[in-house]
């Protein structure tokens, strides 16, 4: 959780991050994303309404906002909003703590920064119950291109398991087996217990700590095994990650960081674009499960998007389909006759 000092912070702002966590269940990591957000929103608002010298500008995020209160949340009105997205949209570093950073936030972060503000004056309005009316009802998330995902074909995807080996070999190969069978994300996946286990079924712990079942078919169930034999002859293995199914080289639960390196370097070995990720490997998974005839609910369950919206984008078409349904047109071999002259 981030640590927060009194200037960097305010009473209701405090609260609205306390009701996320506890009532709405968020995780500590959005709670953070949530609070920088509105920090950085109010850090502009007072900026923008003169409460700072203009040329603080360049260095909003030293403002204090200590003293945000009712009186300032409530002047806001949707065309001040307007303006903090066109800063957004030019004038904002990429990276603020970067001497070189081009500027302007893309869509997909301005959309997550506009989500914070809608659910703070939400908050104010239905929860809190200090606000009458909710400027900001109206407020619209820009468009977002949405690109195709990228991910292995079933011939990568061979070939990077082919491609596991070393001292972890059987950990790791278990590991990119769920990964490629199970659309799991790199947290769900660090986050497995051995508790979690039921024979041919997976608890699984996903965003806002919703829970779901992932059944393991016969290779899951082969390499979890196959690892497990491993797992049990590890000794002196951290109290407090006994449960945890994989185990770093640290005798403790293995980290994010840790599979998302070991992913790009199995990547490496098998001559794979280097810019693979874990979350390609989960995009390659559902777009396998797809294009084998699994429905786009069940998907949808089996990766646990709280939209069908989010789902839908792995019912995209391949080139390869485009040219089967040019070849399969009926007209596809009629030639033009040569005519004499």
């Amino acid at each position: 959780m981030h640590i927060k000092k009194n200037t960097e912070t305010f009473p209701l702002l405090d609260d609205f991050t306390r009701y996320l966590a506890t009532v709405g269940g968020r995780s500590p990591k959005t709670c953070d994303e949530y609070y920088l957000d509105l920090r950085l929103f109010f850090r502009y608002m007072k900026w923008f309404f003169g409460m700072v010298p203009q040329d603080k500008i360049d260095e909003l995020d030293t403002i204090d906002i200590g003293d945000i209160d009712l009186s300032l949340i409530t002047r806001i009105k949707l065309t001040d909003v307007y303006a903090y997205l066109d800063y957004l949209a030019r004038d904002r570093a990429v990276h603020p703590n970067s001497t070189n950073s081009k500027r302007g936030l893309s869509a997909t972060s301005r959309a997550r920064k506009i989500a914070s503000i809608r659910a703070f004056y939400k908050y104010l309005e239905k929860k809190a119950r200090v606000i009458e009316t909710n400027p900001m009802s109206d407020l619209e998330t820009p468009k977002i291109r949405r690109s195709l995902p990228k991910y292995l074909s079933l011939k990568e995807s061979v070939s990077l398991l082919e491609h596991i080996d070393g001292e972890f070999r059987e950990r790791d190969y278990c590991i990119i087996t769920f990964f490629l069978n199970c659309g799991l994300r790199v947290s769900e996946l660090c986050g497995i217990d051995l508790t979690d286990i039921r024979e041919d079924s997976l608890r699984v712990v996903g965003k806002g700590n919703k829970e779901r079942v992932v059944f393991l078919n016969e290779a899951c169930i082969n390499a979890l095994n196959t690892y497990l034999q491993i797992r049990k002859q590890l000794k002196e293995i951290r109290p407090i990650d006994r449960n945890a199914l994989f185990i770093s080289k640290h005798k403790k639960r293995i980290s994010t960081e840790t599979v998302k390196w070991l992913v790009k370097k199995y990547c490496s070995w098998a001559g794979l674009d280097p810019k693979i990720s874990v979350h390609k490997l989960r995009h390659t998974s559902a777009t396998l499960m797809y294009r084998n005839g699994v429905d786009v609910r069940v998907l949808q369950e089996i990766l646990g998007h709280q939209n069908l919206n989010t789902t839908e984008i792995y019912t995209h078409v391949e080139e390869e389909d485009l040219r089967t349904a040019a070849r399969v047109n009926p007209l596809a071999t009629i030639k033009q006759d040569d005519k004499k002259s």
